[in-house]
């Protein structure tokens, strides 16, 4: 079988949780069935040079070959949706099944198509969407999931949510879960404490902090976790510092002003985005991951905070639950008081930690890339047989 994957996700110069998932799945299918073909397949106008420089790992194997559309992307999204201009004509016919990992096949496109549809975020939560995106969604995703032999999500959450708006879509829909990189998210050893101690000496962390890491976004619900945070504080001053990590998203400055306007400027710290080699120590390091998201398609943060063996604290709609299972203390986004009451519950109970984080790692062990592959795989030669 000749698989050919879009590989837009994976060669952005910082990563989102749709070029880790793509990358996951990808890399264990090639371990899991090397006898296949593999074409990584992007467009560049230029000559490509940095985005091949990010695909070098899949360079060096055997079955894996890299196609470049002399195009820009962008201008080939955005010109697709109001003409059918072949992606074929780009790349060729030459394959037997071609994925594209993010909501949108193009027209024209070789071989059976598989769309990966992580959320409906776009629908139910438009106003958290920036309104290119949002834009791309409206007028692509329905003549995409036309298009797609199948289509893969990632939590029987966002089964339900696509079948909600599409109800067409239900019986060519399979959920393939995430997985988590035991390599990169795992407890670290007592040996290396030391290197714990000097990412909070350089990134000024205190000795205790709740931890959210992730894109500064509205859907992301930062504004009503820093209020929760207030409250706490005025409740326990010795409460830890609370760390916001993670690339700067989108209408997001009125968290900084929020902060001032509460008083917390000596308490709450924003890092900015975090190099990949700093996240683990980052992530064990902390008393507890939080993420009060209101909406998510699967949730891979918390996933991988209980795989490095940190308690979590997410919120109760959409997808979470079905990640995180009871080894969680969940909020209602919704209510400030309630965020509170569960950062509260985790400064206070030394006991409930030290069972969320044994409970959290027997959770994380139930999601591998290697698992997320073979489901994926069983996709593939279904869609061969349709």
């Amino acid at each position: 079988m000749r698989i050919a994957l879009d590989a837009l996700p994976l060669v952005s110069s910082r990563m989102t949780g749709i070029g880790y998932c793509e990358a996951g799945q990808v890399q264990a299918m090639m371990m899991l069935h090397p006898e296949e073909q593999y074409v990584l397949q992007f467009f560049d106008k230029g000559d490509g040079a940095e985005k091949r420089k990010r695909l070098y790992y899949y360079e060096q194997q055997r079955n894996v070959s890299v196609r470049q559309g002399h195009f820009s992307g962008y201008l080939y999204r955005l010109m697709t949706t109001a003409i059918p201009l072949p992606y074929r004509a780009f790349f060729g016919k030459d394959v037997d099944i071609t994925h594209f990992f993010n909501y949108i096949i193009p027209p024209g496109v070789a071989g059976k198509r598989i769309v990966t549809v992580h959320d409906m975020v776009y629908k139910t939560f438009p106003e958290t969407v920036r309104g290119r995106t949002r834009f791309m969604l409206e007028s692509g995703l329905q003549r995409s999931l036309h298009r797609a032999d199948l289509i893969v999500t990632d939590s029987e959450f966002s089964k339900t949510e696509i079948i909600r708006y599409f109800p067409a879509t239900e019986e060519r829909i399979r959920v393939v879960p995430c997985g988590v990189d035991k390599l990169r998210f795992s407890p670290m050893p007592p040996a290396a404490a030391p290197a714990i101690e000097e990412l909070k000496r350089r990134m000024h962390l205190q000795a205790n902090y709740f931890l959210y890491l992730g894109t500064l976004e509205p859907r992301k619900n930062l504004d009503r976790l820093i209020r929760a945070y207030a409250l706490l504080k005025q409740q326990h001053p010795d409460a830890p510092q609370l760390v916001l990590a993670g690339g700067y998203g989108w209408l997001n400055n009125h968290i900084y002003q929020l902060v001032q306007t509460l008083h917390l400027e000596d308490d709450v710290l924003f890092t900015e985005y975090v190099p990949e080699e700093d996240v683990q120590p980052l992530l064990c390091g902390a008393m507890a991951f939080v993420f009060p998201s209101v909406y998510e398609g699967f949730g891979m943060p918390p996933l991988e905070a209980m795989a490095c063996g940190t308690p979590v604290l997410p919120t109760r709609p959409a997808s979470l639950p079905e990640v995180v299972g009871d080894a969680a203390v969940i909020v209602d986004p919704h209510h400030t008081e309630d965020i509170a009451q569960g950062l509260e519950k985790l400064f206070l109970d030394a006991a409930l930690r030290e069972r969320l984080q044994k409970e959290g790692l027997r959770r994380a062990a139930m999601f591998s890339w290697e698992n997320a592959a073979a489901a994926l795989y069983d996709v593939y030669q279904e869609a061969l047989t349709r």
